[in-house]
């Protein structure tokens, strides 16, 4: 028998994605009761795509667009930064070094070869009259996907005394 959607009775709702409102909001892009771990590789492996799509893309700003990585920002001073710079860099991590048991050397733990694993970050910078800015990728990942970063490092923020050019 063919399926209508007339009422005629028929009061049950038929899961995600069957006939509802167009603003109904079924699809998102995380994993509810996902870790924080599992989150952190998930904007890993996503960030991962997005530097090897930026280094395919012929037309690099409007991948850049695509992507809504912004071209200007509002500085902490008010003044309007712009975007001068994008920089991939790749980092292998060959062990871990963590404090140790009554002293005040680090423990260190190099890994073995099949351990060493290439990772790359993005970093955009960002820069007005008074202000450097270099915002990591996964910064803006965690905005937009709603998990704040949590990566370990600063973003190296710079404010400047005086004005000049910003070397790229």
């Amino acid at each position: 028998m063919p399926h209508d959607h007339h009422d005629n009775g028929h009061n049950h709702s038929h899961g995600p994605g069957h006939n509802h409102a167009p603003d109904h909001d079924h699809l998102h892009s995380h994993v509810h009761g996902q870790s924080d771990a599992d989150h952190a590789e998930e904007l890993q492996v996503l960030s991962s795509s997005f530097v090897e799509g930026f280094r395919k893309a012929d037309d690099k700003a409007s991948y850049l667009r695509l992507a809504d990585i912004p071209f200007q920002k509002i500085g902490k001073d008010g003044l309007t930064m712009h975007l001068v710079d994008a920089k991939i860099t790749t980092n292998w991590q060959i062990g871990t070094a963590c404090p140790a048991f009554a002293t005040r050397e680090l423990a260190y733990l190099p890994f073995p070869g099949s351990m060493i694993e290439e990772r790359e970050t993005m970093t955009f910078t960002y820069v007005s009259m008074t202000e450097r800015a270099d915002i990591d990728l996964l910064s803006f990942m965690a905005a937009r996907f709603g998990h704040g970063h949590k990566h370990g490092h600063d973003h190296h923020d710079q404010s400047h005394d005086h004005p000049h050019h910003h070397q790229i």
